[in-house]
């Protein structure tokens, strides 16, 4: 059903500019973005509970699926986090896994071939070959131990 059909005139023309404010204050100062995140979410949720007519409430259906929605994005969101911190985790291994091995590095212009001396860990590992850092993903080729390029 449209929500233009559920309020009366007042009402729906007082949503509009709620939600029109509501739109200039996410926005505010920041580029406009396809997808919603869950504090605007919720922030939308809370407006719409606010303004709808007593006389005809949100069915529960409604209300549930709309709460689903929510709670399937939080879970979401939580996931692509931990998916984050695992991707971190196994970089910082498999950089440590190259101490001493011999590696090619891209290093945009040139491809630098040497031992990996030292292994820095955290969110972006880094390698250090002939005294140089340079961030794991950069690693091109690894050789194998006791072999030369």
């Amino acid at each position: 059903m449209e929500l233009s059909n559920m309020l009366s005139g007042d009402a729906l023309a007082r949503l509009e500019a709620q939600v029109e404010s509501f739109n200039k204050s996410v926005a505010g100062g920041r580029d406009a973005k396809q997808e919603m995140g869950k504090d605007e979410f919720l922030k939308l949720l809370i407006t719409q509970l606010q303004n709808q007519d007593p006389t005809s409430p949100m069915e529960d259906k409604q209300f549930i699926a709309q709460m689903a929605q929510f709670s399937a994005l939080e879970q979401m969101t939580n996931m692509s986090t931990e998916f984050a911190k695992v991707g971190q985790l196994l970089s910082a291994g498999q950089a440590g896994d190259l101490l001493g091995r011999t590696v090619d590095v891209n290093t945009g212009t040139s491809v630098v071939s040497g031992r990996v001396q030292d292994v820095t860990f955290g969110d972006y590992p880094q390698i250090n070959v002939g005294g140089t850092y340079y961030d794991y993903d950069t690693v091109q080729r690894i050789y194998e131990e006791g072999a030369q390029p």
